[in-house]
């Protein structure tokens, strides 16, 4: 690129924004808030559903209303974000936020609760690809956009472990509702910071006309597809609502494809998809999600149950994984991004992160979280720290500032059907593991302590059954990212965006030579 050329992308896209530091700091407040949602309501279930009277049937409303609104609404948000402009975007996200969670908090009865929750999706799906594509919008310069992808990738891959901690804190020495007022001040401190610091750059809106019919089918094929897996984890995969689900998902994102491949201004343009890096990224980032999601409920329940953690105990359990993620996704994700190519950092990050999932197939009841699961949580944490973080900068790379908030909501698109298919697929296979070892050795079993035994080694041996899979999953997500990441390394010339009408023509960041 020459000094030129790279003088106008700079003014273009505003990488000499002085603000950009301090927006940083919001953007990754925001993400934070969203990620630690995730996991913190979780812990908080139990005493929610006693105090509001929710049935056993219902209780998984509360985390299914909002992952359906916020895997359904992704697109959408990311279109509107296009549209409206990231900023204002952002920041009605975060209002909308903290209005839900205040009325989550303020619950009386299961059908506020699950109005709530839906709310809380629903902004969430329009403030998640905001914050994302202001990153990729307002960091241009290759050097300072890996620092920046850097603490956004730590965020995001760690913040669901920092909420079991902060879930365990405020459930057992406050109250439940805390997990959703917990949510307010974040959301004000950080829609306040937005307005006043961050300036989106000219000439990024996409004011093409709403793709209705592209808004109608992705929503509900992919409400269909989140819905069908949360269904099989809870009826099983041969239900006949289960299949349903997966067919209508299957017929309306066809549907889907085909509508957005014949429209002049589609909600999401298949150029961003059909780009062989991007499209390594989503599917590579969307597995790899698979194989976290299960491994988080499994340690959360064998350190609980098994082990006899209490719930602030178990989220501390995880800090070395926190600690993994933020030091794989800071030094060396961020140090190395401008030396070696992006698969040469996403393929041995998932390898590193199989190893220590397969250190975790040998769990036990007896055992040492020093000599077994805090090494494998470190490695499991470096590997996904140092891989999520090219992940993340080059998802949006090479895209046009008007289809940035749209590639950014794909790979949040990923990371939620990813979650989704991950506690749905590995809690089956631990479930039918475990109840194939009770059936084989119960009978031995004389006294009801040999029982109780004969019962927890019956779910260790469903969660290492269920871990082998995982491990064979971000196996075959090391893969995808070596085959189909094919991107050079950035130098420290800036990343341009494709041209008006050349967008794809430039795919890739552009490589220093």
């Amino acid at each position: 690129m020459s000094e030129t050329a790279a003088k106008a992308a700079r003014s273009t896209l505003g990488a000499v924004d002085p603000n950009r530091w301090k927006a940083l700091v919001f953007i990754a407040l925001a993400q934070l808030m969203v990620v630690l949602d995730a996991t913190i309501v979780n812990i908080a279930l139990p005493s929610a559903q006693q105090d509001l009277g929710i049935s056993d049937g219902n209780r998984q409303w509360v985390v299914t209303a909002y992952a359906l609104a916020f895997g359904g609404l992704l697109l959408f948000g990311g279109r509107i974000a296009d549209l409206w402009g990231r900023k204002r975007a952002f920041v009605i996200g975060l209002g909308g936020f903290a209005a839900a969670s205040a009325l989550g908090g303020a619950a009386t009865n299961e059908a506020m609760m699950f109005g709530a929750r839906a709310l809380q999706g629903a902004f969430g799906a329009l403030l998640a690809p905001a914050a994302l594509s202001l990153l990729a919008v307002m960091f241009t310069d290759a050097k300072e956009r890996a620092k920046a992808f850097g603490i956004y990738g730590a965020i995001a891959g760690g913040g669901g472990a920092v909420g079991l901690i902060l879930g365990g804190f405020l459930t057992e020495y406050l109250d439940w509702r805390w997990t959703f007022f917990v949510n307010i001040p974040f959301a004000v401190l950080a829609a306040a910071g937005a307005w006043l610091v961050i300036r989106e750059p000219e000439g990024g809106r996409n004011r093409s006309s709403l793709d209705i019919p592209g808004v109608i089918l992705s929503t509900l094929g992919l409400v269909a597809l989140v819905y069908g897996f949360t269904r099989a984890e809870s009826d099983g995969w041969s239900d006949t609502v289960t299949v349903a689900m997966f067919v209508a998902s299957a017929v309306l994102l066809a549907a889907f494809v085909f509508v957005e491949s014949k429209v002049k201004a589609p909600l999401l343009p298949l150029r961003v998809v059909t780009e062989r890096n991007r499209g390594g990224v989503y599917l590579s980032l969307g597995l790899a999600i698979i194989a976290m999601f299960g491994l988080f409920l499994f340690l959360t329940y064998y350190l609980q149950i098994v082990k006899g953690y209490s719930p602030v105990r178990t989220g501390f359990a995880f800090l070395p994984m926190i600690a993994g993620m933020i030091t794989g996704s800071t030094q060396i994700g961020t140090r190395l991004m401008t030396r070696v190519a992006p698969r040469l950092l996403m393929g041995p990050g998932f390898l590193v992160a199989a190893v220590g999932m397969l250190m975790l197939t040998q769990l036990e009841i007896g055992s040492s979280y020093a000599a077994l699961l805090l090494p494998a949580m470190l490695l499991l944490g470096l590997g996904m720290g140092t891989a999520f973080m090219p992940a993340m900068s080059l998802s949006t790379q090479g895209v046009k500032p008007q289809d940035a908030g749209v590639a950014s909501a794909m790979v949040n698109t990923s990371q939620q059907v990813g979650g989704a298919i991950g506690t749905a697929l590995l809690n089956t296979i631990a479930a039918s593991a475990t109840t194939s070892y009770i059936a084989d050795h119960i009978a031995g079993a004389g006294s009801r302590s040999q029982q109780q035994l004969v019962q927890l080694e019956g779910m260790v041996q469903g969660y290492t059954s269920a871990i082998w899979f995982a491990v064979g999953i971000l196996v075959v997500a090391a893969a995808i990212a070596l085959t189909f990441v094919n991107a050079g390394r950035p130098g420290g010339a800036t990343v341009a965006s494709s041209e008006e009408g050349a967008e794809d023509e430039l795919p890739v960041p552009v490589v220093a030579h």
